[in-house]
């Protein structure tokens, strides 16, 4: 089926770069509902009721997405992305650099802003926390192949590219190299949590954007621009 796609493997051994939802300070997160301790605590512990236990959740909590998490939103899929569609598996996605993480996160980002503050004209914050991590294990090369199968970063549909992920998957195959839909740079899409080991923390991020507004800033270091970025190249 893929015979002129998967033709190519590279022997893997380098970091990469994951971005994902982070607070630069950390804060109780239950203390806006109520003054009392008690409650604090009750919170708290309704919340750890339903976490899923790991040693190491910075890189085994994406493949619980299709495993357990999205059973409840079925048929509705939350969790759907290229390479999965969220109801079967989980894939952990990594980028070679830390722009490359930007544009694809900001991308998300701003369609969750849509969604859910489309009528919002005012400035509105996102932190974000940005790690890297060891990858090692042969992973499939579509690096370039986007010349031949612009399905590969097809900025809308994810219909191909699940499919593609589908077959690694089932294959048991650890992954991916393919370049970004958003930026130039290189994504990877790592099928098996055993390719991946120590994290260590890279920086952390302050988005800053107005929905009604065509603009994000990134700033690395607080009150400093470190990149500016316009979400509809990356649509």
């Amino acid at each position: 089926m893929y015979d002129d796609l998967i033709n190519r493997a590279v022997d893997y051994h380098d970091d990469v770069v994951r971005n994902i939802k982070g607070i630069r300070t950390t804060q109780a997160l239950f203390d806006d509902l109520s003054n009392d301790e008690r409650d604090n605590e009750v919170a708290v512990a309704a919340e750890a009721a339903g976490y899923i236990p790991s040693s190491a959740p910075l890189i085994t909590r994406p493949f619980d997405y299709g495993a357990v998490i999205s059973y409840p939103f079925v048929p509705h899929n939350w969790h759907e992305t290229r390479f999965s569609d969220g109801l079967h598996y989980g894939v952990w996605y990594g980028s070679h650099d830390v722009e490359t993480t930007v544009c694809e996160s900001v991308y998300h980002w701003r369609l969750f802003l849509s969604d859910s503050f489309s009528t919002e004209d005012r400035t509105i914050t996102g932190e974000r926390r940005v790690f890297s991590v060891r990858c090692d294990g042969i992973l499939i090369d579509l690096r370039r192949k986007e010349r031949a199968y612009p399905q590969l970063v097809d900025r809308v549909s994810y219909a191909y590219t699940q499919g593609v992920g589908g077959y690694l998957h089932h294959q048991g195959q650890n992954g991916l190299l393919v370049r970004s839909a958003r930026s130039k740079g290189i994504n990877a899409a790592i099928l098996r949590p055993v390719c991946l080991s120590n994290v260590r923390d890279k920086c952390q991020l302050t988005y800053i954007t107005n929905p009604a507004q065509d603009r994000v800033t990134v700033e690395r270091q607080r009150g400093r621009v470190w990149l500016t970025l316009y979400p509809s190249r990356f649509s």
